[in-house]
């Protein structure tokens, strides 16, 4: 029988009431969530291990790298088949991606957890780890890197975005959709993964970059002041296809001059950042004035990138190609020519 190493880390598939405190806390190890989650023994061999029971809201990139060394070390494991992190649903998107920068192998790397907590009703967590095991054994998902699946659809590590604070579907893939499903046990594939990310070397630990958003009314000063709190990269989620006022790109040229890396996103779920607009502000000026220009990436797993690649040292350019979309992949249609590369 196959084998799967499953990494609990807790979140709402962990959690109980507290009525001192009026509301779910951490309560649940791996060994109580399994013993509530039948079938299990009939897909693989589980080998539990424990790294603790922190909210995902908690989780630092510290945390998230250590419980990448702990799923490497599992995956070096030739007795094991693939892994399964289990996990709060709040950062999904962004752990997820980070791990799937960072670990190498071709084994099935499957995040998952629950939208209800044991004692609610409706609780999924035992039909979401069953997914996940069945994922994680299938040679269909073999080089697919970092998967998440919850309600049983797959999605891909760089695209899958949390659509709904509570809703047991909220799992989505805007930009190119799901990878498949699982279905009765077995795993449904519709698309291949398609080309990977890679943040190289593996840093010991994230640079302290900001995620700031752009709006009506907004201007520069929040860039600013997160230069004078000694960031190391900036991203920025500007509105649309990467436009800003001019009061933005000032403050970026500002950062940008003493060192700090800027990137530029949007703050839509889907799409890439275009240079169409020249306006003051508009992208095209963003990329002339040498910010980083992101590709697919939604701005939050932007930052998970720019963190990891400043972690790791690399270079202006290595970080612009880990922002990119990567070569090969599909690019939708643009609307316009661009005159900037």
């Amino acid at each position: 029988m196959a084998r799967v190493a499953m990494v609990f880390t807790g979140g709402t598939i962990s959690m109980g009431f507290d009525p001192v405190a009026g509301g779910n806390v951490p309560a649940l190890d791996g060994a109580s969530i399994l013993a509530r989650t039948p079938g299990l023994e009939t897909i693989a061999d589980i080998v539990t291990i424990d790294r603790g029971l922190t909210p995902a809201s908690h989780l630092t990139f510290e945390d998230v790298l250590a419980i990448g060394r702990v799923v490497q070390e599992a995956l070096d494991d030739s007795s094991v088949s693939g892994v399964v992190v289990v996990q709060g649903t709040d950062t999904i998107e962004e752990t997820s991606f980070a791990w799937d920068l960072v670990l190498r192998s071709a084994k099935p790397v499957i995040v998952t957890g629950a939208m209800r907590a044991p004692h609610e009703a409706g609780f999924d967590g035992p039909a979401n780890l069953r997914d996940a095991v069945a994922a994680a054994v299938s040679p269909e998902l073999r080089e697919s890197g970092v998967v998440v699946t919850l309600a049983g659809t797959l999605e891909p590590a760089d695209d899958v975005t949390k659509l709904h604070t509570s809703a047991f579907t909220s799992f989505g893939s805007p930009n190119g959709g799901t990878l498949g499903r699982v279905a009765d046990g077995r795993v449904v594939s519709e698309r291949a993964r398609g080309p990977r990310r890679r943040v190289d070397p593996v840093p010991a630990a994230g640079a302290r970059v900001h995620l700031l958003t752009a709006g009506i009314g907004t201007d520069g000063s929040l860039l600013d002041a997160a230069i004078a709190g000694g960031a190391d990269g900036i991203v920025v989620a500007a509105t649309g296809a990467g436009n800003t006022s001019p009061g933005w790109l000032a403050a970026a040229e500002r950062a940008m001059a003493a060192g700090v890396a800027v990137a530029l996103a949007s703050r839509c779920p889907a799409g890439p950042v275009s240079v169409a607009y020249a306006f003051p502000g508009g992208g095209a000026t963003w990329v002339r004035a040498g910010a980083l220009r992101v590709g697919t990436l939604c701005a939050i797993k932007a930052r998970v990138a720019l963190a990891l690649g400043l972690g790791a040292g690399m270079s202006h350019e290595a970080l612009g190609a880990v922002l990119a979309d990567p070569v090969g992949s599909e690019s939708p249609p643009r609307a316009s020519p661009e005159p900037l590369g």
